[in-house]
């Protein structure tokens, strides 16, 4: 036993990690190797240099990691039917994340694109695979638990139990003594109530892995151990498209005209490979495993949002983690980490301890048996970064989970899948899309990608309200009427990396200040902030404060006159003999009206899916010297 009980109590009893200015960041490698709380895992101790088998000359994909996602998208090609499918490990498979990850599946979350994902990832463990290979994947359905401390906290419950009623998702609202009769040894005299979803459960990362590979190689597909990439050629064609050419590994080279970055937290060096830029970053992401507790056997999972942290059950013990608001950074992330471990900080860890043995009092009294602290890779927004890169045609990306590889795995890599044969994924994936997400300012803005991954880490538990707006990452990109229009008094939002007005406080000017990482690594949280409070005045599921305000800002664009700042849109000029013609087949609508008209229209794909919903005027040429002309960007 590494700690005893005292280290409950004594780290209980820590100073709080904002109270104790920290390292912002960590550039030290692994330290120590632990056990993680699985029966196995996919390490083979003295495994040697050379790759479990030769490289091919050449391939359909070269999907690169050997974790969750890689594993994943190889079965999911294999399965669609795609020959000369090949995965790169540069150790085994798992190393790196996907070996200690907690492995939670929950199955609602407040997207219904993310519940149809996850859903298929159940699918996948729990049926598919066992059917496929006659194996279990290391599947235990023993449920999951959502803690509301208050009123806002249920209601969003409640309309994820709606969400999941469309989707056949089982959960039930519970009271504070239903919740204690399901779990004897939970505190519930702070409970508003809770979301039990019966059929969440736990994925084993080496069973699930070790699964896929065996189902994927039986469909075709090819798996190297041991082969770490060196490089990725990128050829320009007549047309002046870079597109993938063949992958260079330590043991060979293959051509292949498809390449996908499945690396993890080392995406991003991969990508620099190719010329893409992958915007991510690399954190210390830890949870401890406790000794045994007797009753605590067959309990569901615990997540506690607004004690940021989770509670999942390990056999008869749990293991404890969440999100903290001081994350380590990752700095100089070494390419030979494979199944290492950091020690663990103590006085980041301690927030969740409190919230810990405050909802299960027994833990007070219990030891821990080992801590699991790996790293994990993070994006400005909390979501996958997938698709085809815009630098690179042939380059995908499937990484950047956000510790939520696991669960996501199996419906992302059906959909990366299906991207990558069929040129679009089945479901709409524009959340996730890399191209669709990021301008290329920001995806190259180490500031930028740093402040909003932190922000996002920190807030991940925090309930998801609809007027939300960011405090980090902002006044990337401002018009010229910016400093005009915060005189009069804008509240700007922020998309694309663009302050755009969001409406106008009577009581003033609310300018964005630099971020202040909610007073973390030492840095003085910002008092008297305007901006933050008008956001707190949002944080509800009703009508806004500010609600009258828009009410009359939208009379007074119907009754007088409203000027509308539309720097922050995408614009597209169609210009030449054959614009009308162009415009007729690219729109639903009829565009061909009179100069000085605007059209509002959808552009459609070939399933007849709507790709945009955007707007089209009519204009006169004009003058080209005029300064009204427009000027051109890319």
């Amino acid at each position: 036993m590494s700690h005893t009980s005292r280290a409950w109590r004594a780290a209980a009893h820590l100073p709080a990690p904002w109270r104790s200015p920290r390292p912002f960041s960590s550039a030290s490698g692994p330290t120590t190797k632990k056990s993680v709380p699985y029966q196995k895992t996919l390490q083979e101790e003295g495994a040697g240099s050379e790759p479990s088998r030769a490289p091919p000359a050449s391939a359909q994909v070269v999907v690169v990691g050997g974790g969750s996602l890689g594993c994943q998208t190889t079965y999911h090609l294999a399965k669609m039917g795609l020959g000369g499918v090949v995965l790169l490990e540069r150790d085994r498979l798992t190393s790196g994340t996907t070996w200690h990850t907690a492995g939670l599946l929950w199955q609602l979350r407040p997207s219904d694109v993310e519940v149809e994902l996850l859903a298929h990832t159940r699918d996948v463990v729990s049926r598919d695979l066992p059917a496929e290979t006659g194996l279990h994947t290391g599947w235990v359905e023993n449920g999951g638990l959502f803690i509301a401390s208050n009123k806002q906290r249920l209601d969003e419950y409640k309309r994820l139990m709606s969400l999941g009623k469309v989707y056949g998702v089982e959960s039930h609202v519970l009271t504070p003594s239903q919740t204690k009769d399901l779990y004897p040894l939970m505190n519930v005299d702070d409970l508003y109530g809770t979301l039990y979803v019966p059929k969440d459960g736990t994925m084993d990362p080496a069973g699930t892995c070790s699964t896929l590979a065996r189902a994927a190689t039986a469909r075709g597909a090819t798996i190297i151990e041991n082969c770490p990439v060196t490089g990725i050629q990128v050829r320009t064609d007549d047309f002046g498209v870079k597109r993938v050419h063949a992958v260079e590994t330590a043991h060979g080279t293959i051509q292949t005209p498809c390449v996908v970055n499945c690396a993890g937290v080392w995406a991003r060096a991969l990508g620099r490979l190719a010329g893409v830029h992958v915007p991510l970053v690399g954190m210390h992401h830890a949870y401890v495993v406790t000794e045994r507790i007797e009753g605590i056997q067959n309990m569901p999972n615990v997540r506690d949002h607004d004690a940021s942290v989770y509670l999942r059950l390990q056999g008869d013990a749990l293991s404890v983690g969440g999100y903290e608001s001081n994350p380590i950074f990752w700095e100089e992330i070494s390419e030979k980490f494979a199944f290492g471990l950091f020690d663990l900080d103590w006085d980041v860890f301690t927030q969740h301890i409190e919230g810990a043995v405050n909802r299960v009092p027994v833990l007070e009294k219990t030891g821990i048996k080992s801590t699991v602290c790996g790293p994990e890779s993070f994006t400005a927004d909390h979501k996958p970064l997938m698709g085809e890169a815009p630098e690179v045609r042939g380059f995908f990306l499937g990484c950047g989970f956000n510790s939520a590889g696991m669960m996501l795995g199996g419906g992302c890599g059906r959909e990366l899948a299906h991207w990558i044969i069929h040129g679009r994924p089945e479901k709409d994936m524009y959340g996730y899309d890399i191209r669709r997400r990021f301008h290329h300012s920001l995806t190259d803005n180490n500031r930028w990608i740093r402040e909003r991954s932190h922000e996002s880490y920190a807030k991940n538990y925090s309930v998801v309200f609809p007027h939300d707006e960011p405090l980090a990452g902002r006044n990337v990109r401002k018009d010229p009427l910016h400093e005009e229009l915060l005189r009069q008094g804008c509240v700007f939002q922020e998309r694309h990396g663009w302050e755009r007005p969001g409406w106008f406080n009577p009581g003033g000017a609310a300018p964005v200040l630099d971020y202040d990482y909610y007073g973390a690594y030492g840095h003085q949280r910002h008092r008297d902030y305007t901006y933050n409070r008008l956001l707190g005045d949002e944080y509800t599921f009703d009508f806004p404060p500010h609600h009258d305000v828009i009410k009359k800002e939208c009379l007074t664009c119907r009754n007088a006159l409203a000027l509308f700042d539309m720097s922050y849109f995408g614009k597209f000029y169609l210009v030449g003999p054959e614009a009308t013609k162009a415009a007729d087949w690219l729109f639903s609508a009829d565009v061909s009206k009179a100069p000085g008209s605007t059209v509002y229209t959808c552009m459609l794909n070939r399933q007849g899916g709507v790709e945009s919903d955007l707007t089209v005027s009519r204009i006169s040429p004009g003058a080209p010297g005029s300064p009204l002309a427009p000027a051109f960007e890319g």
